[in-house]
């Protein structure tokens, strides 16, 4: 039995794009290459402890089923070991080698990013033993420096590019070293003599003056470190936002868990405005028989260009360092989270709003969306069904003359539902609000070929106000919404109102 899973950053890790040439000096293709991980190597301070892989730490590690990965995204895969990516232990770390593959474009993109410096760090995720034979806790007794030597990793299952530069503290690590540091204070408490304490004492009186001076070289020691030192900073008369300590994890709303964006069509641009095209499918069009040595007919391409204009939607918060400093748990990235969650509120917002210009076809019965479904769309599409609660509960109670509920059980749909063998998507009633009493909206349609988002970039940010001594967070966000083919999905407002 193994521990979490774990990430680290390398702080230097020399990943660089370079082009291979053969022996006729001819390029072969694209590579990446430089140190997945790196030995002796310190973190910074990751809460009270750093963090270095001692040489040792391979040894006994299975590299073969290691993957290379997009910013640790396993629905980006770029190789693995045997197929494109090779890994070498040497004195320094472990060496890598990857092939791309420019035809991907998350691939061509991320050999773009390293080319120009925006992408120039390393991370990996591994498992070190369950008994704790993978790490070794020191302090030393000067300094007060807490250090955690990874000497055996015991699984390495991917290696990522990502953009930051600095080791990322995990949960696993934090408890280890909350019980090392539980251990030392029992042991200073049994003999006080033998080592120093944890726990500093100040027992030279001060004056206003040496006061004063503290504060002033707390504050510059502050500011040289961009934060990372703040013993002796007093914040008199900057409030707390919450005036108690919060010692349990900030709950994780799932509202909104339904993305709207994983049905569409999601285009990453490079620039802001323009014309994308896509291809589409029309199921009239074949091949033509050819004779025998005859010319091949020509094949009119069916692309669609969709015009897009990228538009920037923001926000930020700002949290006093009171708060983040005095929690148990790691607040800022807490919050972090919750602001990327207005990533996926704004997708579903902008897709919806595209889908309500749709002129809806009212129906009273499932018949009735039976007939609209089969009549409306092609049967080449891959429909999902988008209701809201008022109109999946509706639907959630219909049954047939046996008295045998109509919608049936779907595990991969995101209700565990499905409506005509299609999976069922349901949004809330605030999100998509009924037409009118009785009056429920419903989607039926491919997503994928009935709209576009074009994603330009998505920026979070995080920084530190010196003069109120807070934390300021921000994520911005610029993309567009359009349509590629209205006909591929329909809409229909379900009226259970009486007749007349």
């Amino acid at each position: 039995m193994i521990q979490n899973n774990e990430k680290l950053i390398i702080k230097s890790s020399e990943i660089r794009a370079v082009e291979p040439k053969d022996d006729d000096d001819n390029s072969t293709g694209k590579q990446l290459e430089g140190y997945a991980l790196m030995f002796n190597q310190p973190s910074k301070d990751l809460g009270g402890f750093i963090e270095e892989i001692d040489p040792q730490a391979l040894e006994n590690t299975d590299l073969s089923q290691v993957l290379f990965l997009n910013d640790h995204n396993f629905n980006q895969p770029i190789a693995k070991v045997g197929s494109g990516l090779t890994l070498d232990v040497d004195d320094k770390g472990l060496h890598f080698v990857v092939d791309i593959d420019d035809s991907v474009s998350y691939e061509a993109d991320l050999y773009n990013l390293i080319q120009k410096g925006v992408v120039n760090s390393m991370s990996f995720g591994f498992e070190l033993p369950d008994d704790g034979s993978g790490e070794q806790w020191t302090e030393d007794t000067t300094t007060g420096v807490v250090t955690r030597l990874i000497t055996n990793i015991q699984t390495l299952y991917e290696i990522s590019a990502v953009s930051i530069p600095a080791y990322d503290a995990s949960s696993v690590a934090t408890r280890s070293y909350e019980k090392f540091i539980n251990n030392n204070k029992q042991d200073n408490s049994k003999s006080k003599g033998e080592k120093r304490n944890m726990e500093k004492t100040i027992i030279k009186p001060e004056n206003e003056e040496t006061k004063a001076q503290k504060q002033t070289r707390s504050f510059n020691n502050y500011v040289k470190s961009m934060g990372e030192t703040r013993d002796g900073l007093t914040t008199d008369g900057n409030g707390v936002l919450i005036p108690r300590e919060i010692i349990t994890p900030i709950f994780q709303s799932k509202k909104n868990s339904n993305r709207l964006s994983d049905y569409a069509t999601v285009k990453q641009v490079s620039v802001g405005q323009g014309s994308y095209p896509i291809a589409g499918n029309d199921p009239s069009k074949v091949l033509a028989t050819k004779a025998e040595n005859a010319a091949i007919g020509d094949v009119d391409p069916e692309v669609t260009g969709v015009e897009f204009k990228t538009q920037t939607r923001a926000g930020k918060v700002y949290l006093s360092q009171e708060l983040v400093d005095d929690n148990a748990i790691d607040f800022s990235s807490e919050i972090q989270n919750q602001m990327a969650k207005l990533v996926d509120n704004t997708d579903n917002a902008q897709i919806l709003a595209k889908l309500k210009t749709l002129s809806p076809v009212v129906v009273k019965s499932v018949d009735a969306i039976k007939q609209a479904k089969n009549t409306k769309l092609d049967p080449s599409l891959q429909p999902v069904v988008i209701v809201n609660q008022s109109a999946f509960n509706w639907l959630d109670t219909q049954k047939d003359s046996q008295g045998r509920y109509l919608m049936s059980e779907d595990i991969q749909a995101p209700t565990g539902k499905a409506l005509f063998g299609l999976p069922v998507v349901e949004l809330s009633d605030a999100q998509l609000p009924n037409v009118d009493t009785g009056k429920f909206p419903m989607y039926v349609g491919d997503l994928a070929e009935t709209i576009a988002v074009f994603r330009r970039n998505q920026v979070t940010t995080k920084w530190t106000q010196f003069d109120s001594y807070s934390q300021g967070l921000a994520i911005m966000l610029r993309n567009d919404y359009q349509f590629i083919d209205k006909t591929a999905t329909v809409a229909l407002t379900i009226d259970t109102t009486p007749g007349k």
